[in-house]
């Protein structure tokens, strides 16, 4: 858990390093950003390079990472260090005043063994407003050797006091060449399944991770096959046979995984829409010759190349639009997946 082995967020991380190593990290953060890209772990990185014990400098650059091996990095790595503490929601999902109080009230003491005491609130838009008031006059005044990072991807639901006295650090998604290749060199992932999950994950190596490679990669393929197909047909029966197509695969799958019927048939289907969406992104990418490191779907730029032929501008713009429709008419209103993709079918 160092910054040099952190996936992403090398300008952040940068800022960072420099900050610890000169002294002046603010006391009072917020690590801002979309769910699942690292913003905690990073959090405890900070934590890591503020109490290792024998620390990675790079004096040219002004940079301090971890060591990630001593005994003060991997007793953060393991939750153990007495000065680290991390608050994160109880099971009923809201973080209580109770937590808040016993880490404010620590602050009174010097830190036990470590530089600094590093208090990482995980989800911290889950503190009630009586939780984030009792921080307030420690974020305001906080002791030496005392940091608090609050860590959300909802900075908008921390009351604005909260937010006038902390410094707000903006994580953005991960790009999804950094994901596929974070996939297949730590997790194993073989090439095809890495970026196929990068495709769908938006931005997320968390949601990478947890979701089902065989079904990324099984649905990118079926988006795919439908795209093609819909350059091909012509006539409205051809153009219902490729919505068929994509409801039929998504059925089939979801039914064998849960037997829940129409309920498994809309996910199913979301997450193929998902994948064209991200084929579609790609095509528009080509038909304006973009740089091929550009690409989500690097590894179908072949089968992509004849459909950006066949897209112009205008098709181009109504297709994506259409998918984002299908989308938000399965998930949130609730659609019948027969009439989204009957009609997604005359978009494409």
């Amino acid at each position: 858990m160092t910054f040099r082995d952190t996936v992403g967020h090398r300008r952040l991380l940068g800022l960072l390093a420099r900050a610890i190593k000169s002294g002046s990290l603010p006391p009072s953060l917020v690590f801002a950003g979309p769910d699942g890209v690292g913003k905690k772990r990073v959090a405890l990185t900070v934590a890591q390079a503020m109490n290792c014990l024998s620390p990675v400098e790079d004096a040219a650059a002004g940079l301090r990472d971890a060591c990630g091996t001593c005994i003060s990095c991997r007793k953060i790595e393991r939750g153990l260090h007495p000065d680290v503490k991390l608050v994160a929601p109880e099971d009923n999902g809201s973080i209580k005043i109770e937590p808040i109080r016993e880490v404010v009230g620590q602050t009174a003491y010097r830190p036990f063994e470590g530089r600094a005491r590093v208090v990482v609130i995980d989800q911290a838009d889950l503190m009630g407003e009586d939780a984030q008031n009792a921080l307030l006059k420690t974020l305001e005044e906080p002791p030496l050797r005392n940091v608090f990072i609050l860590v959300t991807a909802r900075p908008m639901l921390l009351l604005d006091t909260v937010r006038s006295r902390c410094c707000q650090l903006r994580f953005a998604p991960l790009a999804s060449g950094e994901i596929a290749t974070a996939l297949m060199a730590r997790h194993g992932f073989a090439e095809r399944e890495a970026r196929a999950a990068a495709a769908l994950a938006g931005g997320s190596l968390g949601r990478a991770i947890e979701s089902a490679t065989g079904e990324m990669a099984e649905a990118r393929a079926v988006a795919t096959a439908i795209l093609i197909e819909a350059t091909r047909a012509a006539d409205a029966r051809g153009r219902l046979a490729v919505g068929a197509a994509l409801l039929q695969t998504a059925g089939k799958k979801g039914k064998e995984k849960d037997g829940k019927g129409q309920a498994s048939d809309r996910g199913a289907l979301a997450v193929r829409l998902r994948a064209l969406s991200s084929l579609l992104r790609d095509v528009t990418l080509l038909t304006t010759r973009a740089p091929e490191q550009a690409l989500v779907n690097l590894d179908l730029r072949a089968e992509l190349e004849p459909v950006a032929r066949y897209y112009d501008r205008d098709r181009l713009v109504r297709a994506f639009s259409a998918v984002g429709r299908a989308l938000a008419a399965l998930e949130r209103h609730n659609a019948s997946p027969k009439i989204v993709v009957d009609w997604l079918a005359f978009q494409l």
